[in-house]
C-alpha cells in the first residue's frame, strides 16, 4: 500500500493547516477532545465556529460543488479532520446533518429537499437530530413502532424515540416512522424530516454519567408532518436509512483514531508536566509503556482507516473494518482513559470549574463518558456477532 500523498493532497494539508493556526478561537482551542454537547452556550460557539469554517471552505469538502462543497475527495476530508486535531481545533458540530442527512438527501432527496435544507446544514443554521432508536429497536431497529398516518397531505405521527443526540438544541430531525403496520418488519417503515418545533414534540434530557443531558428521549403526539417531507418512497424508507448508516459508518471508520489522538497527545503533554515524588509521570517507565501502547493503537486505528479508504476509493463494497474499528476504539478508548486516571490521579476526578482540575476539568469528563464507550454507535456484543457470524462464519448462537 502506497500511504504517500499526491504533491496537490500536500498543498492542501498546508493550506488547512495556515488557516487554522491564524483562525482557532482561543475559547475553543483544546476544548474538541471531551467538550459537551449539552451546554447550549457552548453549542451556540461552536454553530459560530462552523460558520466561519463554512465561509472558509472547509465544512462539507466532499459534497459536490452544486450543494455548496468543494467536491473534493475523502482523502481530502480525512486531512482535513487530521489538521483540525493537530491545531486543536473542534470538529464541526452538525454531524448528523453533514455526515447522515446532507448525503443522503443528495441521493434521495427531492429538489425541493435539497435547496430548503443543504446550505442550512453547512452553515450550522440548521442542527439535525437523528429519529431512529426507539425503547424496543435499539439494535433491532426495524422493530421501530412509531407510526405515522396520512391525513391529506400531512402525516400524523405518534410514538417515543429514544437515546437522540442533539435534540435539545436541534432544529430539524430526520425520523423513521412505520406508515404500513401489516408489512414485513423491513418494510412499511417511512423516512421522514420533522421540525422539532411542531406542536407535539416534547423533548426530554436523559442525564448521563457525567452530570450532563446530550441524549433525549423525544416524544411525538399527533405531530402533523407534511407529506413533501418524505425523503424516498413511502413504505421505502429501510433503504433510504440503510444509505443514511453507511454514510455515517464510513465516515466514522476513517476518522475514528482523531478523537483518540487529540486527547492521547493531550496526555503527553500532561505526563510531562505532572510532578510526582520529585518526578514528571512521563519519567515513569510503566507510564511511558502505557503510552507507547496507546499510541501504537491509535496507529493501527489510522490504517484500518486507510484500509477503509481504499476499498472506497477502488468503488469496492465495505468490508469488516467499520466492526473491527468501532469495537478496538471502544477498548483504547477505556484504555486511555484508565492511564488518564494514573497519570493525574485523583485530581482526574476534579470537574470544572475548579481551579484544580486539569485541562479545565475535561479529563474528569472524558473518564466517565469512557464508561460508555462500548455501547453507543453500536455495542461491543452485537459488533462481536456481526464479526464472528459474517467474517469468521460462525453459526449464529
Amino acid at each position: 500500500m502506497d500511504f504517500d500523498f499526491t504533491p496537490e493532497q500536500q498543498a492542501f494539508r498546508r493550506e488547512v493547516r495556515a488557516w487554522l493556526a491564524a483562525h482557532v478561537p482561543a475559547d475553543l482551542k483544546g476544548r474538541g477532545f471531551a467538550a459537551s454537547r449539552a451546554d447550549r452556550a457552548h453549542v451556540d460557539r461552536l454553530r459560530r465556529w462552523q460558520h466561519e469554517l463554512q465561509r472558509a471552505g472547509y465544512v462539507g469538502i466532499d459534497w459536490p460543488a452544486e450543494y455548496g462543497g468543494r467536491g473534493a475527495s475523502v482523502v481530502e476530508q480525512i486531512m482535513l479532520y487530521e489538521e483540525m486535531s493537530r491545531a486543536e481545533a473542534p470538529q464541526p458540530l452538525n454531524r448528523g446533518g453533514l455526515s447522515m442527512l446532507g448525503p443522503t438527501l443528495m441521493r434521495h432527496g427531492t429538489p425541493a429537499q435539497r435547496a430548503r435544507h443543504l446550505t442550512r446544514i453547512l452553515t450550522a443554521e440548521e442542527i439535525w437530530c437523528q429519529g431512529f432508536s426507539e425503547p424496543n429497536a435499539g439494535s433491532d431497529l426495524a422493530n421501530l413502532q412509531t407510526r405515522a398516518i396520512l391525513d391529506g397531505d400531512h402525516y400524523v405521527i405518534n410514538g417515543q424515540k429514544v437515546w437522540t443526540s442533539m435534540a435539545h438544541v436541534a432544529e430539524w430531525g430526520f425520523f423513521l416512522v412505520r406508515t404500513d403496520p401489516n408489512a414485513p418488519k423491513h418494510k412499511g417503515i417511512t423516512f421522514i424530516l420533522v421540525d422539532m418545533k411542531t406542536p407535539g414534540v416534547t423533548i426530554r434530557p436523559l442525564r448521563q454519567l457525567t452530570g450532563e443531558a446530550e441524549f433525549n428521549e423525544v416524544f411525538l403526539e399527533n405531530v402533523r408532518v407534511p407529506a413533501a417531507n418524505v425523503v424516498g418512497r413511502v413504505n421505502e424508507g429501510w433503504a433510504v436509512a440503510l444509505t443514511t448508516l453507511a454514510y455515517e459508518r464510513d465516515v466514522l471508520t476513517m476518522i475514528r483514531h482523531i478523537s483518540l489522538r487529540t486527547a492521547l497527545e493531550r496526555l503527553v503533554s500532561l505526563a510531562k508536566r505532572t510532578k510526582k515524588n520529585g518526578h514528571t509521570a512521563a519519567d515513569d517507565p510503566v507510564v511511558r509503556q502505557k503510552l507507547a501502547a496507546l499510541v501504537i493503537a491509535e496507529r493501527c486505528l489510522q490504517l484500518n482507516g486507510y484500509r477503509s479508504l481504499t476499498r472506497i476509493l477502488k468503488g469496492q463494497p465495505p468490508g469488516p473494518e467499520g466492526s473491527t474499528s468501532k469495537l478496538y476504539w471502544s477498548q483504547v478508548d477505556q484504555e486511555l482513559a484508565e492511564t488518564a486516571t494514573e497519570v493525574i490521579g485523583p485530581y482526574c476526578q476534579l470537574a470544572a470549574p475548579s481551579e484544580w482540575a486539569p485541562d479545565e476539568g475535561q479529563w474528569e469528563f472524558y473518564c466517565l463518558l469512557a464508561r460508555g464507550s462500548g455501547i453507543r454507535a453500536g455495542t461491543s456484543e452485537i459488533l462481536r456477532n456481526i464479526l464472528g457470524e459474517r467474517v469468521l462464519g460462525l453459526p449464529k448462537d
